[in-house]
């Protein structure tokens, strides 16, 4: 029977850029030929993805199969948490919902049970791969939450593994928090510490030389490497954290201006990834307190609470901007909850969001939305059956993505956007979306509905007319360009670590 060798990245805190070497590794591995999977026991984000049997895991762990070259699955997911409140989490087990939770009722009901589903997945991905990329989360050095941690070192534990402890040196402090790190760890989870990985690295390494000496004479454990901070990498984030640090991308005198509501709950804001380095584009986040002001495209995204969030878009002033600017002709596309929020009413009679009752939506398109008990998760292919604007020119295309929602629309067949007519490989005929008279307003559930090329073209394009820019081809879109970007990744941090050190560390 195979047993997979297993590497363990673990961090000093949280967004110190695991999940993204986390990627590198698995490109890494695969490009050498080795069938790779990747592993969180436990995920607590609102960026998730759709697996092929319609299962539901964290976004990062379907990036790193893509950059691994294998589908997705439950097994690499098991346990994620998605906030929908400060206080209450909905709680995915092996795909599908399980239960809202408090973080007290979690930790004291949930947690203990939730070892032998960890267990189990590591087994079985260790019986079917050679190679397993296993990412912690947070710190394993939270004296608080150790006794019942089961995505640090229980992991480890589980899956045999040696760990690589990765540091932030853009933070500072770096030598303090590898070693306080260890310091806190019991003696046997020290000893599975093989070595060190410093990340986001930007000044001159022969300055930092004597920090490094320093740090292996303390510890007796090698640094890896050093990891350059990777700028506009283009790879999906993990969760919403990395937004706090990011302004925009493109030039601020762009003249085509995107503009991306940051909501306080927002989820699986990696769809607008597919605008992120369109040329003569600038796309920004527009956080609480700063105005729209002048946009030729805004988009609402998904959000793990569509009620409290429309809420937070009529108090902070944005719906009176929104509706603004449609009258000016610019283009508001609302996704999965925004779609929801573009609708003239959510009804909420189970209390499923926020238990408030129904509230009345932006009303820009006709939509009527119910929250229910049950969650749709799916992948789906359907057909564009808009013929208003420019999804004149898409009318009868192919197109596909994935669904995570919780609420039901009703929209008048003359707006639908689309049909599904696959949802997790099963032959369906379900209308999706809608649009507005002139096609510039327009929603959907479906997350990814910019990864298709011929969809965002046209979109893409008609900004363009309306600038007098030339059109662009296909080889333009960013898109285009996403495994050269994995290989890319790969490439660099091969550069930056001893592999031959971590090969010898793993038993390959």
């Amino acid at each position: 029977m195979r047993t997979a060798r297993c590497i363990m990245l673990q961090g000093t805190s949280s967004h110190v850029g695991k999940s993204l070497l986390c990627a590198a590794l698995c490109r890494i591995f695969f490009q050498d030929g080795y069938r790779t999977a990747p592993f969180k026991a436990q995920n607590m984000a609102l960026n998730s993805t759709v697996t092929p049997d319609g299962g539901e895991i964290g976004r990062a762990q379907g990036v790193q199969a893509e950059a691994a070259g294998v589908a997705a699955s439950v097994l690499m997911n098991p346990i994620l948490l998605k906030p929908k409140q400060d206080m209450q989490a909905q709680v995915v087990v092996l795909g599908s919902p399980y239960a809202d939770m408090s973080a007290r009722n979690y930790r004291r009901d949930f947690l203990p049970g939730a070892v032998a589903v960890v267990k189990d997945c590591i087994e079985k991905l260790k019986n079917h791969y050679e190679v397993l990329v296993i990412e912690g989360a947070g710190s394993p050095a939270e004296v608080n939450l150790k006794d019942r941690d089961i995505v640090n070192m229980k992991t480890a534990e589980l899956a045999d593994s040696p760990v690589l402890l990765v540091a932030d040196i853009d933070r500072g402090g770096v030598f303090a928090s590898l070693i306080g790190t260890l310091e806190l760890l019991d003696p046997e989870e020290r000893e599975r510490v093989k070595g060190f990985i410093i990340n986001k690295f930007r000044g001159d390494i022969e300055l930092l030389q004597p920090g490094l000496d320093f740090l292996v004479e303390k510890t007796g454990i090698p640094v890896l490497g050093v990891v350059p901070y990777l700028h506009d990498h283009g790879i999906d984030e993990e969760d919403s954290v990395s937004l706090a640090e990011q302004k925009g991308w493109g030039n601020v005198d762009a003249p085509i201006q995107i503009a991306v509501l940051q909501l306080p709950r927002i989820s699986n804001f990696t769809d607008i990834n597919a605008f992120i380095g369109l040329p003569d584009t600038r796309v920004r986040y527009v956080k609480k307190g700063e105005a729209i002001e002048k946009a030729d495209l805004v988009i609402i995204p998904g959000t793990k609470n569509s009620i409290l969030d429309l809420i937070y878009l009529k108090e902070e002033g944005y719906s009176r901007e929104i509706a603004d600017l449609v009258r000016k002709g610019a283009m508001i596309a609302g996704l999965c909850g925004g779609y929801q929020m573009l609708g003239e009413e959510l009804l909420d009679p189970l209390g499923t969001e926020a238990g408030i009752g129904s509230l009345e939506g932006l009303g820009l398109l006709p939509v009527s939305t119910v929250f229910e008990a049950e969650k749709s998760n799916h992948q789906v292919e359907g057909e564009i059956l808009a013929q208003e604007g420019f999804w004149s020119i898409l009318h009868g295309q192919r197109i596909s993505g994935y669904e995570i929602h919780m609420g039901q629309s009703r929209v008048r067949q003359e707006a639908s956007l689309l049909e599904i007519q696959s949802r997790s490989g099963q032959p369906v005929k379900i209308g999706d979306g809608a649009i507005a008279p002139g096609g510039r307003v327009f929603g959907t559930y479906l997350h990814g509905i910019f990864d298709n090329a011929n969809l965002m073209l046209a979109l893409t394009n008609t900004l363009r007319h309306d600038k007098g820019l030339p059109e662009l081809r296909v080889e333009d879109l960013p898109l285009y360009k996403r495994e050269h970007k994995y290989d890319l990744l790969a490439q660099t941090v091969r550069g930056a670590l001893a592999m031959n050190g971590l090969y010898r560390i793993m038993g390959l």
